[in-house]
């Protein structure tokens, strides 16, 4: 599988989830990934967690590609830019860019309505996940013209603009759909294709930690929350991104807001299980 083989692809927000999952099966696909992110074998990031970017950009070479971590906080400019710098001095183009950075879920307080919210914890998710994205679209463009197109995919919550439960939450995951859409009508000329993608009930490493489960039990999880047993992999929207990295018809869907479970049954991809989770009819059955 050797579709991307050539291209030149970051990944902003790759330490782990639904980055790590996109990272990998760029790679599978024969792409270079540059995985970024704040958390790397010496440095630990506000989030906690344990991955790393060395370890994701490991995993990017393993399945077939060439991983290249970099460290970058995507809410210093100084720092965006000097990945940029670097990867115009290593192949002179971008081809790729998933745009993934989050790190808000310590800040999002859930049952607390705007005026009870912590106000600067509400910024600060708007600064990592709003802010960011934007200011790594920025400086990414002089490279996309240089190579006369390529993509960007915004990682987002949901197909909508309806709130999601919490006012800086909505606020933040809305605006990555609007920023993809409003990209898409000012790049359309310089043949950059921008779109967004969300996953449905994501089982991250810090979701089956929360559950007190592994990937191998990780149905056990549904005795806690019994939505968890339609909850889909890192790598199943890693599918989806590749499929639609690798699409020569690419140029059709910019300014599109994709799913997880609407991408594979147009591509026809599964999770690591052989199944094809269903999160949209699931919430409308179960949840809503």
């Amino acid at each position: 599988m050797n579709s991307l083989k050539g291209k030149i692809a970051v990944v902003a927000g790759g330490t782990r989830g639904a980055g790590r999952g996109i990272a990998v099966k760029l790679g599978e696909a024969g792409a270079v990934v540059y995985v970024t992110g704040r958390t790397t074998i010496h440095n630990q990031s506000p989030m906690g967690r344990r991955e790393t970017i060395e370890e994701t950009a490991d995993l990017v070479t393993k399945a077939g590609g060439h991983g290249i971590p970099v460290k970058v906080d995507y809410t210093v400019e100084s720092e965006v830019i000097s990945l940029f710098d670097q990867i115009k001095k290593d192949f002179g183009k971008l081809d790729i860019l998933v745009n993934d950075v989050w790190g808000g879920d310590p800040l999002t307080e859930w049952g607390k309505p705007i005026g009870e919210h912590n106000l600067h914890n509400g910024l600060q998710i708007q600064k990592q996940a709003v802010l960011s994205h934007i200011i790594t679209a920025h400086y990414s463009i002089p490279l996309f013209k240089a190579n006369n197109g390529g993509l960007i995919i915004e990682i987002t919550d949901g197909v909508d603009y309806k709130p999601r439960g919490n006012f800086y939450y909505s606020l933040a995951k809305i605006s990555n759909i609007h920023i993809a859409q409003a990209m898409a009508e000012d790049l359309r000329d310089d043949n950059i294709i921008s779109l967004a993608v969300t996953p449905g009930f994501l089982r991250s490493e810090a979701m089956l930690e929360h559950f007190g489960v592994s990937e191998e039990n990780w149905k056990d999880g549904a005795k806690v929350d019994p939505h968890f047993i339609a909850s889909e992999t890192p790598f199943y929207i890693g599918n989806a991104i590749q499929c639609l990295a690798s699409d020569p018809n690419i140029a059709e869907r910019t300014g599109g807001v994709y799913s997880t479970w609407e991408l594979s049954e147009i591509y026809g991809f599964t999770d690591v299980d052989g199944t094809q989770p269903h999160w949209g009819n699931y919430f409308k059955n179960h949840v809503k």
